[in-house]
């Protein structure tokens, strides 16, 4: 529009141009803030002198009326606010005219009166009217030429005619194919997931309206022959040497034996003559070196054709600390015992193995952190943990029960207690087992309870047989002359250890002799002039043979027969859960440091960005705000890693013992209080936490590499760096870098909605859509909202087929 005001003309000689653009409905633009400015009813108006923006003007609450028969019409707008450019022809810069004061004090009510459209030349005569214009400019204020119209609207607009719905207002850019294909995938993986819960359901009621086997006891006997065990091991500094070639420590050599459903042995030894090494073997624990021999379980019930259960007490006692005794023993219970056995069933059971174990009266005291496992809390002392680690496995109804160094730290009392109480568990009447221990230097009464003896020196048997003062009257018969005598009244124990600390070389030809004429009598040393035993090895000739394995690799030991899993996944995953959540009611530091630690970052986020206003500066605020949430959570999920490494040791003794729950178990401990926040870049970093926890046993080494990949993430989230300016050869990184999707996503969800950025750059005001602020700075594209959330899915998919892979194939018990 040109003004052609005669006044104005003479004092400005040279072309003046004055630009309206009015909003009408924002959601009608092609490109809300860049093809229109400022909300509905709206207008912006800008003066320009030959080519110059002089000054503009804002006014808002337009409303039009049309002409009654003519194509004239008239825009009544409020709030009229105008701004001048300092310096320029208008406002300073032509000193005997100045119209800065006027013109920065125009205000009020705004009118344009626009005439007919000329048909000849497609333009028409408009007034721009206020109450200073009108009495600089009477009578009809500043008046225009050649003004022109138009609009600028969205396609969809012009193929309705004009006939705008709220449906093709709200109608945005339609979704890609990758992203429908993604929520696709996302929307399948969701109905996988319920079938799969569906099918654990039935399973579930199937498996609990089963009828219930017999359960009566296999007395299963236990018989191992020739076990041999060796692990590499290397004498050369030569890292060539150490690869070409491995020379083999023999742990065990040759070693043979047997213990009969009813009996007790122990197995004596000094340190490191290979006691828990033979303990683990017949227990069929997984080894990292060789194995060779035979161990073979056979049920003297010839109808009993099942795999034998076989329970281990490890040495060390890991335990749940925040549990009570009942609530261990009822979680044992209710994983191991089969799933028809109804739950008040497995209630008075625990009951009545408490009262067994004289652990009745601790049913309600928490468990407690051992000396061994840091002894943070306190809880029942180290006999009653002992006497709760064997109940773990007698709930089971173990047919065989070995136990690695049972007194090991306890007192003589608290020793003969768990002694005697094992020796009744073997000598019950009703369900006679065999159990197997390791003992490392037993007091006189302790010796006494048990039935025989297995004497190792050196990974060596020096005696097997009959337990008592045999041991001593066998080596006064065969080695009297190598051995000294036994003293009247010492203890048999002791004198046996003073032997196998360090025998005579002949001693292991003599015991290799007897063992050979042993083999081929069908007695052991010690056995031979007994005639009990040999009743015993007679009737252990009509048994079933339930479990006989040669025993020549590692992987003998895997491929043993396995039991099938007592309870359904379903009911695995309630049993885990309730135990996790009962756990984090309990131990409510670190929900709470977590509570604590967001409230007060919260207020301080909330402080330091109060009223971020809508200038390029306060938008650039606004991503710093959230790229410094992102990378809160990135360094706080740090905490997912604390909890995997302090309880590895728990999930590898219950993964070896069946039931095998480590990556449901895991995730449970951590979901209650780190999966569900508000994010999906947090479960990201914490299943990336896990997949570190999981592939790296020290721990120092998995928490050093999560925070370098935070920093790094931070680096590539393309707050620091615009995207586009990186280097070619490390732009790849952006795509490997959770925190970037996330940023983009929210930064994104903060434009979505058609924020416009108001400024003034050099005195010249900017108004321009935030979309273009963002891309500029930063290099985000306005339409990767719904492709950063599915990459962000993804990252959670991946990370957890991670962490599920390594624990099935790497965390497993090696021993």
């Amino acid at each position: 529009m040109s003004s052609q005001n005669p006044t104005l003309q003479a004092i400005y000689a040279l072309d003046t141009t004055l630009n309206i653009i009015r909003t009408l409905q924002p959601d009608l633009s092609p490109i809300p803030n860049i093809t229109s400015f400022g909300s509905a009813a709206t207008v912006y108006v800008q003066l320009y002198y030959d080519g110059v923006e002089q000054f503009y003007c804002e006014a808002d609450t337009c409303s039009q009326t049309l002409g009654n028969g003519t194509d004239s019409a008239n825009f009544d707008c409020q709030n009229l606010q105008c701004t001048c450019r300092a310096g320029t022809t208008f406002c300073g810069g032509y000193h005997p005219a100045d119209l800065t004061k006027t013109i920065n004090g125009l205000g009020g009510t705004l009118n344009i009166d626009c005439d007919p459209v000329d048909n000849t030349t497609n333009t028409a005569t408009c007034h721009f009217q206020q109450k200073d214009l009108l009495t600089l400019f009477p009578p009809s204020g500043l008046t225009l030429n050649g003004c022109s119209f138009g609009e600028c609207v969205r396609q969809s607009v012009i193929d309705t005619g004009g006939n705008v719905n709220s449906a093709a207002v709200s109608s945005g850019k339609p979704l890609s194919g990758g992203v429908i294909a993604g929520l696709a995938v996302v929307g399948g993986l969701v109905l996988l997931a319920f079938l799969f819960m569906v099918f654990g359901y039935v399973r579930q009621r199937k498996a609990r309206h089963m009828q219930q086997s017999d359960n009566t006891g296999m007395q299963v006997d236990v018989h191992w022959s020739s076990v041999t065990y060796s692990v590499p091991v290397s004498s050369s500094s030569n890292f060539l040497d150490r690869f070409g070639s491995h020379e083999e420590k023999t742990v065990l050599d040759n070693v043979s034996g047997s213990v009969q459903a009813g009996q007790m042995m122990a197995i004596l030894g000094p340190s490191g003559a290979g006691k828990t090494t033979l303990a683990e073997i017949i227990a069929r624990k997984h080894k990292s070196g060789t194995v060779t021999g035979n161990v073979t379980l056979s049920s003297r019930i010839s109808s009993n054709t099942g795999a034998p259960r076989i329970g281990f007490v490890p040495q060390q006692d890991v335990l749940p600390p925040t549990l009570t005794v009942y609530e261990a023993l009822l979680f044992a219970a209710r994983l191991r015992l089969p799933e028809n056995v109804p739950d008040i069933e497995k209630r008075g059971m625990v009951e009545e193995l408490m009262a067994k174990l004289g652990i009745s009266a601790l049913r309600d005291n928490r468990i407690g952190h051992s000396e061994s496992m840091g002894g943070k809390t306190r809880g029942i002392s180290g006999g009653e943990m002992r006497r709760v680690s064997i109940g773990l496995e007698l709930i089971s109804r173990p047919d065989v029960l070995i136990l690695d160094e049972p007194t090991s730290g306890l007192d003589s009392v608290s020793a003969s207690r768990v002694a005697q109480i094992l020796h009744d568990i073997a000598h019950d009447p009703v369900h006679p087992i065999p159990v197997i221990a390791s003992i490392h230097q037993p007091s006189s009464k302790l010796y006494q309870t048990f039935d025989s003896i297995l004497l190792l020196s050196h990974g060596r048997a020096l005696y097997s047989g009959p337990g008592g003062f045999a041991p001593s009257e066998y080596f006064a018969k065969v080695a009297s002359n190598v051995v000294p005598a036994y003293p009247a009244g010492y203890n048999v124990a002791d004198y046996l250890l003073d032997i196998a600390s360090d025998p005579n070389v002949s001693l292991f030809q003599i015991s290799e002799k007897n063992n050979t004429a042993a083999s081929s009598t069908g007695h052991v040393n010690g056995e031979s002039g007994s005639s009990e035993p040999t009743e015993k090895s007679s009737s252990a000739d009509q048994v079933n043979p339930l479990l006989s394995r040669t025993l020549s690799s590692p992987a003998a030991l895997s491929s043993r027969p396995q039991l099938a899993y007592a309870t359904t996944f379903l009911t695995q995953l309630q049993v885990l859960a309730g135990r996790e959540w009962k756990i984090l009611r309990r131990d409510k530091s670190l929900f709470l440091a977590h509570v604590a630690t967001s409230s007060v970052l919260g207020v301080f986020c909330g402080g330091l960005y109060y009223k971020t206003d809508e200038t390029i500066a306060g938008f650039q605020s606004r991503i710093g705000c959230l790229f410094f949430l992102g990378a809160l959570i990135a360094f706080s999920s740090l905490s997912a890693l604390y909890n995997l490494v302090e309880t590895r040791p728990l999930f590898l003794r219950e993964r070896s013992i069946r039931p095998p729950g480590f990556y449901r178990d895991s995730f449970l401990m951590s979901y209650h209080y780190e999966l569900f926040r508000q994010l999906l870049f947090h479960p990201s970093m914490t299943l990336f936490n896990f997949l570190l926890g999981a592939f790296y046993r020290n721990g120092g080494v998995a928490i050093l590499l999560s925070a370098l990949s935070a920093l790094y993430q931070m680096t590539f989230a393309g707050f620091f760096v615009h995207l586009n300016d990186i280097p070619p050869v490390l732009r790849w990184l952006q795509w490997l870098c959770p925190l970037k999707y996330t940023l983009e996503a929210l930064a994104v969800n903060e434009v979505g909605s058609g924020l416009l950025i108001q400024d003034t750059l050099q005195g010249v005001p900017v108004s321009v859509s935030a979309s273009l602020i963002m891309n500029m700075l930063f290099g985000f594209g306005a339409d990767n909202y719904y492709r950063d959330v599915l990459v962000l899915f993804a990252f959670i998919a991946g990370f957890a087929v991670g962490v599920i892979a390594i624990v099935w194939w790497k965390v497993r018990e090696r021993r």
